[in-house]
């Protein structure tokens, strides 16, 4: 029987900075510490999820305020803008450090980006702060996915668990053929949600996209000055693994649910039922509560330690991060998650035509 507790703010602090310290750490003595950042992102959260059978309750509702909550967000965004150039001289530079040193901190790093600061930037960019917003697109830009920023708000709330979102996978529709496939659409439906948001608004300046590709080759160049085309390829390395984890939990959380239309020949809203979810409590800590996807598409604007885990949302057999590592062989995950679909479809017809829904 699993235990019921809020989650602290301050779990959420040291669940996703505490392996920061360690790269850094590891930045400047390698060794053992090198190896502590590597299994905190590697294998931390699977070991605490399956050992600790405890789920994060919701808070009440003076604990959903979280005033604190914007400014870890913040903390977390200056740790990636310290810790991006950082790896790249760690990884690229004169560290001194052993090539399998580099290699250990190559795959930590890159998956704080895509665990957490990526997260975080998905956080910002749903603020209504135009200084927060700017910051979660600065992140996006800096891993050379700003284009994220745009197709996530404009697109993906709007078409989620449709043919028309890119970053909805059907049932039966592989990780290495969705990949290709939800970022360049993404992108070409991000430009084109951006352009007509532009014409209605009457807005002038600098294209949003202008503003992701500047920021995506500043972000470049300081790799250039760092370690040369070395630096380069490790910013390109890291910002590619970090999208590696971005399109892993976008396919993920939607695989095989679908809306259906209307008499009218509408969609239907979108609701908890269009999204995975996940109850364990360390992911959810290190993820900032991404694994409670349902309720942020019913709520964008809501924090993250406010967001709840419903009853009747559809949950995934694993912890998050455990099943995007399983997306990566796509007939495994096939099998494993057709009777979880195929149940969820059951349930999920039946209430509709008990409600009588179209």
């Amino acid at each position: 029987m699993p235990l019921m507790r809020p989650l602290p703010l301050s779990l959420f602090a040291l669940a996703t900075l505490a392996p920061v310290g360690l790269a850094v750490v590891g930045f400047v003595w390698g060794g053992v510490w090198v190896w502590a950042a590597f299994l905190y992102m590697a294998f931390l959260a699977a070991v605490l999820d399956q050992i600790i059978p405890l789920v994060a309750q919701d808070g009440t509702a003076e604990e959903r305020e979280f005033p604190a909550a914007d400014v870890l967000l913040v903390a977390i965004a200056g740790a990636h803008f310290a810790l991006l150039p950082l790896a790249v001289w760690a990884i690229a530079g004169p560290s001194g450090l052993s090539v399998g040193e580099r290699g250990l901190l190559a795959f930590a790093c890159g998956a704080w980006l895509g665990q957490v600061a990526h997260p975080a930037a998905h956080e910002l960019i749903h603020r209504p702060s135009r200084g927060l917003f700017r910051a979660g697109v600065a992140i996006y830009a800096s891993l050379l996915i700003g284009h994220h920023a745009s197709a996530h708000r404009l697109v993906h709330h709007r078409a989620v668990a449709t043919p028309e979102d890119p970053s909805s996978a059907p049932l039966g529709l592989g990780f290495w053929t969705y990949a290709p496939r939800a970022w360049i659409g993404s992108y070409r439906a991000g430009w084109a949600a951006e352009d007509a948001l532009r014409v209605r608004g009457g807005r002038g300046g600098l294209h949003p996209y202008s503003v992701h590709h500047l920021l995506s080759v500043a972000g470049l160049g300081l790799g250039f000055v760092i370690a040369g085309w070395s630096g380069v390829l490790v910013w390109i390395a890291l910002a590619l693994h970090a999208q590696l984890q971005i399109l892993l939990a976008d396919y993920v959380q939607h695989y095989g649910l679908s809306r259906r239309k209307t008499a009218e020949g509408k969609w239907e809203p979108v609701a908890t039922r269009h999204s995975w979810n996940t109850p364990h409590w360390f992911s959810s800590a290190l993820m900032l509560n991404a694994p409670r996807h349902s309720d942020h598409h019913a709520h964008p604007a809501r924090p993250y330690p406010a967001l709840r885990l419903e009853e009747d949302a559809p949950l995934l057999p694993w912890p998050l991060p455990v099943a995007c590592v399983l997306a990566l062989w796509p007939p495994t995950f096939r099998k494993a998650m057709k009777p979880h679909v195929r149940r969820w479809q059951r349930v999920d017809a039946e209430g509709s035509a008990g409600s009588g829904a179209s």
